[in-house]
């Protein structure tokens, strides 16, 4: 074969590689050093069984340390949750728009390495994947979507906070009340930021789902978006505020489900809105019966129903069959938050059953098993980590007890 014959059959194999190239990687999406296939599988159980593991149980374990030293730990901690029979974390991975994750968009947290903006060295929501999935617990990322910085969270923010900036500009695109500072839900750019901010997780990461809590508006004062509001008016809008707000967060969400489910329709997108429907309707200005009767929103939804049963205000048993009432729309599944940090304390809004939490050592289970015989049930999620598993010495024994009742009916 002549070298004219040589070159162009390796013209040809080249060609031909390039093609099964581009076939191969036709459905994967690259992210900074990261190649994710974006029609993966995911993690999913017929009944969820988790627990929040926020960024205050995380700092103990992450903050100042290497990566050995916080893969041990985290190890460590996703030991006891598989033991528990628990088969979720949902972790707090953006609780002060920042990260514990690379991201382009927010500086590292502070909770990594002490300092906003500095990096640890490694990843840590990577390595949380890998030590859960390796054991097939499911992992959601946990995102506060406009929380900034809370009324006694005063660290100052660094420069490569998307926040500082707008600060500086004096923009509309942050809400400041109460020394705590937000993102404004009624503003487009900040809603953008919040869902590139998702998509590069979902992009990047092989999260099994998104979660978001109960952190919506700061404060029912007319005055924090009255800008905002003003603009909306002028251009020809005819929403009262409060109807405004809520559409503005239903905007935010209705964004997030779509953008999730382009990148990967099998990751899951839930909200843990708080337990009272009407504080949520009229203070966090959410409109949680659209969400759970209109396809296109969320696929769960989370009430923190901190309730006792014998609770005079709102009891257990009431709330969550009104929750489940609410649900209509087919695809939406119910999951119930629980509040483990009561257990041996008393409960000052619950009237003649505030000593309920004190003595009980069987609780948690009997709110599962409630729930459990609702329609729509799919799952129970446990506030937080640390009371499950690090509980102050003054309740440790009771909290045990509720852990080999919880244990007798989740393993």
């Amino acid at each position: 074969m002549n070298k004219m014959n040589l070159a162009t059959l390796g013209i040809i194999i080249l060609i031909i590689l390039g093609f099964v190239w581009i076939i191969c990687f036709d459905n994967v999406d690259k992210g900074d050093n990261k190649i994710i296939d974006k029609e993966r599988k995911v993690i999913s159980y017929d009944e969820i069984k988790g627990v929040w593991l926020s960024y205050l149980d995380l700092s103990s374990m992450l903050k100042g340390k290497n990566e050995r030293e916080f893969r041990k730990n985290i190890s460590q901690a996703i030991e006891k949750v598989e033991e528990m029979g628990l088969n979720t974390l949902v972790v707090q991975v953006r609780p002060f728009s920042d990260a514990l994750y690379e991201s382009k968009y927010y500086p590292w947290s502070m909770y990594c390495a002490g300092v906003e903006g500095k990096s640890p060295g490694y990843d840590p929501l990577e390595i949380i994947l890998e030590e859960s999935h390796s054991r097939n617990i499911r992992v959601e990322a946990w995102i506060n979507p406009y929380r900034v910085r809370s009324d006694s969270e005063k660290l100052p923010l660094s420069s490569t906070n998307p926040a500082s900036k707008w600060i500086e500009e004096d923009s509309d695109n942050i809400i400041k009340y109460n020394n705590g500072i937000y993102y404004n839900p009624g503003k487009e750019e900040a809603r953008q930021l919040i869902v590139n901010g998702v998509k590069e997780i979902v992009e990047n990461y092989e999260v099994d789902g998104i979660h978001f809590d109960d952190y919506f508006y700061p404060s029912s004062d007319d005055s924090i978006d009255k800008k905002a509001y003003e603009e909306y008016i002028s251009s020809g809008g005819d929403l009262d505020l409060s109807s405004w707000r809520r559409e503005n967060v239903n905007i935010l969400v209705k964004q997030v489900y779509s953008a999730i489910k382009e990148i990967n329709s099998k990751v899951a997108f839930g909200i843990s809105p708080q337990g009272s429907m009407s504080n949520n309707y009229n203070n966090q200005f959410i409109d949680v019966e659209k969400w759970v009767q209109n396809p296109g929103y969320i696929d769960y939804i989370c009430p923190q129903v901190y309730y006792g049963f014998l609770n005079d205000n709102s009891d257990f048993q009431k709330v969550i069959e009104e929750f489940n009432a609410l649900i209509t729309e087919p695809t939406v599944k119910l999951y119930m938050g629980l509040s483990v940090y009561k257990i041996g304390a008393e409960d000052t809004w619950a009237g003649n059953g505030k000593d309920e939490w004190k003595s009980s050592t069987d609780i948690l289970k009997r709110q599962v098993e409630a729930s459990r015989r609702l329609e729509k049930y799919d799952g129970t999620l446990l506030f937080r980590y640390d009371s499950l598993f690090n509980p102050s010495s003054e309740v440790k024994g009771q909290i045990e007890n509720e852990k080999e009742s919880l244990k007798s009916i989740f393993k």
